[in-house]
């Protein structure tokens, strides 16, 4: 029995046979090993295609951006993991990825779409950004992109991805449209909300045509590399115990009614 819609049973990633591997219509061994970056590689590999020298700089500089952020919640519970189990380095890094969510990290995607509906919205009704946040702010809705615990008055990562990205000439529709939306809500909202990265991030890989159906994965391919740096230091300085702890000790009882 067939379950959900069936697509045809090809792939386009990768081939192998016993003299060679085969990725994106490229030998690995003798025309991508030694011969391209991990980056390059990843947007290879998503895409189909090599990166631009443009494309390349910014996936670089945007996979930067997001990796590392201190003892956020993906990197305490993959610790804990760890120190559960020291043997079970996957699976601590899978507890990590777990928490990547709308919250977390896949703000980018959820940020992604935003961009593009509103993008959509101005063009067919007639809106303008003001008109957006506007609505938002009337109806209580949260502004994708906009707004962080720590981060004020001003998200400095969200900053340089676009002071670089002007320096550098790039300026398509969706920074355009991100500037134009930070600028209404720094007009229109009635308390300082910032641009935060996550809408940077977006901005800037849509102007460089990457695949809106991949936005999330570029946090995620950041943050494994965050979460492999904390576990090979519990390995050494552990503190996944001692985060439980603290989670304990933060955490009163109050008996049920």
């Amino acid at each position: 029995m067939k379950i959900g819609k069936q697509g045809r049973a090809v792939t386009s990633i990768s081939a192998a046979d016993p003299e060679s591997i085969t990725v994106r219509g490229f030998d690995l061994a003798t025309e991508l090993m030694g011969q391209i970056s991990f980056t390059e590689y990843f947007f290879l590999l998503t895409t189909g295609t090599k990166p631009t020298q443009e494309q390349r700089f910014f996936l670089d500089l945007l996979l930067v951006s997001i990796a590392e952020h201190g003892l956020v919640p993906t990197n305490q519970v993959a610790r804990m993991t760890h120190a559960a189990d020291p043997d079970f380095l996957h699976g601590a890094v899978a507890a990590g990825l777990l928490g990547c969510g709308k919250v977390i990290l896949g703000t980018t995607e959820v940020a992604g779409k935003f961009l593009i509906e509103t993008g959509k919205r101005i063009e067919a009704e007639g809106l303008s950004t003001d008109d957006i946040v506007a609505q938002a702010q009337e109806l209580g809705r949260r502004l994708p992109g906009f707004g962080h615990p720590l981060h004020k008055p001003i998200d400095p990562r969200a900053q340089r991805i676009l002071e670089l990205a002007a320096e550098r000439g790039l300026s398509g529709p969706y920074i355009r449209l991100a500037r134009s939306l930070e600028d209404s809500v720094n007009r229109i909202w009635r308390k300082p909300l910032p641009m935060n990265v996550s809408m940077a991030i977006p901005a800037v890989l849509l102007d460089l045509d990457f695949p809106p159906s991949v936005l999330k994965g570029i946090p995620i391919l950041a943050r494994t590399a965050s979460l492999l740096a904390h576990l090979a230091e519990e390995v050494d300085t552990p503190i996944g115990f001692v985060l439980a702890h603290h989670a304990e000790e933060a955490i009163s009882y109050e008996p049920g009614s």
